[in-house]
């Protein structure tokens, strides 16, 4: 009969021990389209199309490109800062879970005491001048009824995993930083060669007119002109120059190198634009860090209910601690000198003024709080999508609407300069159609290097790859490279 008692309080203290007062947790509804609006040229994901998170950048089919990104991840210090804030996570989970087990402390102390003559009841026999010494050790054990441990240990174990998706997104945004500023660094290159062969065309032109004005053909104002066009290039030229030198600069420092010792040689050659397909709106949930990272901050916030509910209930501690204590240091670790004791406290608040109220309205209008944020970060990253969709769309149109004034501008600049030649116009026309052609020329490029522009940023509204199961971000970082 004994045993039976016995067993089942065992059981019944199990299944306190095992409850949690946090509510039953659900992600946050948000409304999801069954496609996107945009997506109409664009196919959908399957699994042979998914890109690894890992290494996305190349796609663009960039040897320098892929160098650089490997130099970020180990040196970038914003990364690096990243990654220690989630180690700082992850040492609070460990540091939640040792709750779960007893504290233990051990200690000891050893003392010469004279005790006052005039202490009240003060014993006749007792010695005034007497030596203490104590050698022991506690343990302490609460026991966890309500789930407080637990509600805590999960707060913190999904706080950390939304650090682990920030670490994602922080890595994910230099790593696209770094793309764009290197496209546009290749954008750069080309709109300083078209300058370049702009300038050498102009010069000639110059030379031309010169000669014209030397044999009576041409006016002095012809010669004005032409000079001006190409002192206008020049200057186009070196705001171009500037313009690459500011951009190596950020490459630099997002790569970790001081700008004063990094250089990247110029390369003209055409990017060439990668399809990406855009999949469905349901995946984009699975995939983006941010997002991930604000539905883990709804439940640890959901979590945190059930460690404030659980204030309103008793706490049981269980306590046992033994040692040796004697006034003769010599019989310190003698039997006789030996003491113990166990016990158990039950601890309830009776009155707190409305504080354990006041801190589970909190935890719920925090859960509140992080719900809407997670609805926020979704709506924004569908907005993101659908904008990149849209300005690759329109962007593919308008650069084939802009090489067809490319190709009248040339055609209407040979008509000038043949006509100049002939006399039949003044050099304004042939100034007017050149301004027009290298204007038309470096739409073109502007346009183009949008286009790559907005191609990475769909990428990082996708989310950075297609893979859809859960990963450890911090492993991205070289752990050897940040100590």
């Amino acid at each position: 009969m004994v045993r039976l008692r016995t067993a089942a309080f065992l059981a019944g203290f199990a299944a306190l021990s095992g409850c949690s007062l946090a509510p039953h947790y659900q992600v946050p509804d948000v409304p999801v389209a069954a496609h996107y609006q945009s997506s109409t040229s664009w196919t959908v994901a399957a699994p042979a199309d998914r890109l690894d998170r890992a290494g996305w950048w190349k796609l663009y089919r960039e040897p320098r490109l892929d160098e650089l990104e490997a130099q970020l991840i180990a040196h970038n210090h914003d990364l690096r800062a990243a990654y220690y804030h989630y180690v700082q996570s992850q040492a609070f989970v460990r540091q939640a879970r040792s709750q779960f087990y007893p504290q233990v402390s051990a200690g000891g102390e050893a003392q010469r005491a004279r005790e006052s003559d005039t202490r009240p009841l003060r014993s006749v026999t007792a010695p005034t001048d007497y030596n203490a010494a104590t050698l022991g050790i506690e343990a302490d054990y609460e026991v966890d009824l309500w789930g407080r441990v637990r509600d805590t240990v999960a707060a913190s174990k999904e706080e950390s995993e939304a650090e682990n998706d920030d670490l994602a997104s922080t890595q994910l945004s230099l790593e696209v930083e770094l793309a764009r500023a290197w496209l546009d660094l290749r954008g750069s290159d080309q709109q300083i060669q078209l300058l370049e062969d702009t300038i050498d065309a102009d010069r000639k032109a110059l030379e031309l007119t010169r000669k014209r004005h030397d044999g009576g053909v041409a006016s002095e104002l012809d010669v004005a002109r032409a000079t001006t066009q190409l002192s206008f290039v020049q200057s186009d030229l070196t705001q171009a120059q500037a313009k690459r030198a500011l951009l190596e600069h950020a490459i630099a420092a997002l790569v970790g190198a001081s700008a004063s010792d990094f250089s990247v040689a110029p390369n003209t050659e055409p990017v060439p634009l990668p399809a990406i397909p855009a999949g469905v709106p349901a995946e984009l949930l699975q995939r983006r860090p941010d997002v991930a990272a604000a539905e883990r901050r709804v439940a640890a916030a959901n979590s945190k209910i059930g460690v404030a509910r659980a204030a309103y209930f008793p706490s049981l501690t269980l306590s046992a601690q033994g040692g040796f204590q004697s006034s003769i240091y010599a019989d310190l670790l003698s039997l006789p000198s030996s003491y113990w004791a166990l016990g158990s406290a039950l601890a309830v608040y009776l009155f707190d003024g409305g504080k354990r109220r006041a801190q589970v309205q909190s935890a719920k209008a925090a859960t509140a709080e992080a719900g809407e944020r997670y609805r926020s970060v979704v709506l924004a990253s569908f907005k993101q999508v659908e904008d990149d969709l849209t300005l690759l769309t329109q962007l593919g149109m308008a650069t084939t609407q802009q090489q067809q004034a490319v190709d009248a501008a040339d055609l209407s600049v040979n008509l000038a300069l043949s006509r100049y030649r002939r006399g039949a116009v003044s050099y304004l026309e042939v100034v007017d159609a050149q301004t027009a052609a290298l204007t038309a020329e470096r739409g073109v490029i502007d346009i183009r290097t949008r286009q790559l522009d907005a191609n990475v940023d769909l990428i990082r509204a996708l989310g950075g790859g297609w893979r859809n199961e859960p990963v450890d971000h911090a492993k991205t970082v070289p752990i050897a490279a940040t100590r």
